[in-house]
């Protein structure tokens, strides 16, 4: 059964980091992309970052460019969004979310054919 499981999320302050992992089972992460994505109480939800796996394109919103990276773990079936210097407004439920593909990211919600249940992030004093 393909899955996805989201971890890593918590309370951080302003200015903290947090590393989020995102485990796939059912499938190999070899031929995917991967996205990750955030929706805020009241808000719809946005994707932030997205990894092509086999070429290692990523893409990132302009609201968390030069502050997140996503990356996979070569060694396993995990990929993890590593998030510095956050903010309050980074607040959410996060995603991660994938489709099989190669090569340039789609970054439309409708692309992604799995998902997994999210994970919470506070970022509070």
């Amino acid at each position: 059964q393909l899955q996805l499981v989201e971890s890593g999320g918590g309370l951080v302050q302003p200015g903290g980091s947090l590393r989020l992992s995102c485990v796939a089972s059912g499938f190999s992460l070899d031929v995917a992309v991967i996205g990750w994505f955030r929706q805020a109480p009241g808000k719809e939800r946005e994707g932030v970052s997205y990894l092509s796996v086999r070429d290692r394109i990523t893409h990132y919103s302009n609201d968390v460019k030069g502050r997140f990276i996503v990356f996979r773990d070569s060694t396993q079936n995990i990929v993890y969004l590593q998030m510095y210097d956050l903010k309050p407004d980074d607040t959410a439920v996060y995603y991660c979310a994938a489709y099989a593909g190669v090569g340039v990211v789609r970054t439309a919600e409708r692309d992604y054919d799995y998902w997994g249940q999210g994970t919470q992030v506070t970022v509070s004093p």
